[in-house]
């Protein structure tokens, strides 16, 4: 069978727009499971909160979703603070942060997929934003904008973030409190509230990513559990703690998913995916830019 060279130029297209996404949702948890060993299994949950509060704020004042996403991230950033607060409290102080803790993030998880649809019910909801039904064509290629704009704000937030760890003081200490928390109370610094920001910030960029989610794709409240194995591979994949490994996984994670759906159809897209995952792990386990 020919395969035509513009779907090949469109596959590829396509697959780093999806990618660029899959970075956003995904680089909170390089921060909180990368960083901080710190197993956000509820963080697919406030991405979709994420979602639901630019839905709604669009729905009422008809604000750019992405806009309203920038604008709330101190309140995502002030919930993940005080998130992190109640588990520190009640689980990793006790050293009980692997079991139980995870029991906790479980049903953060769920409480707010309840509530989600005890608010909103189960049919999907989606934003219709000037630009979401805009494609720009160059040549053979199409570049629907309903992609490239959130595209281009993820790869704004995941490059300004890495540049903000990598050199800021807090950044340091954001990579040195997993290592050795001696050493950051030697130079009175409290592990505990680095910690506490960092998770925040990992908070903060999940509510900004669900923005994105909701331009792109309907979202209904359940549709977070698909979300918690890609979080998680695309930060292993790309090596615990690397936001620029996070961002090369993402995408090429995004590609195998975009040639396998465009050449073999959609379902088989996760199965792809997750298979890329376990040849790197099997030649590479720390991942393709671990340390």
């Amino acid at each position: 069978m020919e395969i035509s060279t513009a779907l090949v130029l469109n596959a590829i297209v396509a697959g780093l727009l999806l990618g660029g996404f899959y970075a956003a949702v995904s680089v909170g948890i390089s921060i909180s499971f990368g960083m901080l060993d710190v197993v956000n299994i509820a963080h697919p949950a406030f991405i979709i909160l994420g979602s639901y509060v630019a839905y709604t704020v669009h729905e009422r004042f008809g604000i750019d979703p992405i806009a309203v996403s920038l604008v709330a991230s101190p309140l995502y950033f002030l919930l993940g603070m005080a998130i992190y607060r109640i588990y520190y409290l009640c689980f990793e102080r006790r050293g009980q942060e692997s079991l139980r803790g995870l029991a906790f993030f479980f049903g953060i998880l769920f409480i707010t997929e309840v509530t989600l649809l005890l608010i909103f019910g189960v049919d999907y909801r989606l934003v219709e934003t000037s630009y979401s039904s805009t494609t720009l064509r160059l040549g053979v290629v199409d570049f629907p904008l309903r992609l490239v704009v959130p595209f281009a704000v993820s790869m704004a937030m995941v490059v300004g973030l890495q540049l903000f760890l990598a050199r800021t003081f807090f950044g340091r200490a954001v990579l040195a409190v997993a290592q050795d928390q001696l050493a950051l109370r030697l130079m009175a610094i409290d592990p505990v509230r680095i910690k506490e920001y960092a998770f925040a910030l990992s908070i903060a960029t999940a509510g900004v990513a669900g923005a994105f989610l909701i331009v792109i794709q309907p979202v209904q409240p359940a549709i977070g559990r698909e979300y918690i194995g890609l979080v998680f591979a695309v930060c292993v994949l790309g090596g615990l703690g690397s936001i620029w490994g996070t961002l090369l996984g993402a995408l090429i994670l995004g590609l195998a998913e975009s040639f396998t759906s465009t050449f073999f159809g959609p379902s088989w897209a996760p199965a792809v995916s997750f298979g890329t995952l376990l040849l790197a792990l099997a030649f590479k386990p720390s991942g393709l830019l671990g340390r």
